[in-house]
């Protein structure tokens, strides 16, 4: 594995990846690190989803990232992306994390993140000269090879139903090793 340590979060939707993001990031804190960046939940009334959240891990803001039905001209599947809210707010929480965050975490990088302008050459800058650890929550389906490319020579997890529960007990301790093999802050 390449250090800086590179973390890929991978699976189909449902099964658990940004559970296990949440208790990697979780451990990590407190271990010490300080994590930045971003998540995406689901944002869901009445047991229907609605849309998507985009939320800065540091600060806890939180904007929009898509709503259903959201009349946008840039669309995923039933759900307008909602462009300059959550344009705004990534560039924010990646720009805090670049220069105050010991680990730079993102949840997650597919195609509604991805509709954003900017995300894409922001993260490939991001994986080609910051020298710090990084958590990618990746969509299953991401195509992009450039992207895939900077990604192989770390650390893959792909979470299924039947390996999650296990994963979520291995993984954090795992992450937490890799970061402090390459020379990453211990507690």
């Amino acid at each position: 594995m390449s250090c800086p340590p590179r973390i890929t979060i991978t699976g189909r939707p449902g099964v658990g990846k940004s559970t296990l993001f949440y208790k990697i990031t979780r451990f990590l804190e407190e271990k010490g690190l300080r994590v930045g960046g971003f998540r995406s939940p689901e944002v869901r009334v009445a047991g229907k989803r609605i849309g998507f959240k985009i939320i800065d891990i540091m600060s806890g803001e939180e904007a929009w990232l898509a709503r259903r039905d959201y009349p946008s001209p840039v669309r995923v599947g039933p759900y307008g992306v909602m462009v300059d809210e959550a344009t705004r707010l990534w560039r924010k929480a990646v720009e805090n994390a670049v220069r105050e965050a010991d680990v730079i975490a993102l949840d997650e990088i597919g195609p509604m993140e991805l509709k954003t302008p900017g995300l894409r050459q922001a993260l490939l800058d991001i994986l080609r000269s910051v020298d710090k650890p990084i958590i990618l929550v990746v969509h299953h389906r991401l195509r992009d090879k450039e992207i895939l490319d900077m990604l192989r020579r770390g650390l893959w997890y792909t979470v299924t139903l039947e390996n999650r529960d296990m994963l979520g007990e291995r993984a954090p301790i795992e992450v937490y090793g890799y970061i402090a093999r390459c020379g990453g802050k211990r507690s």
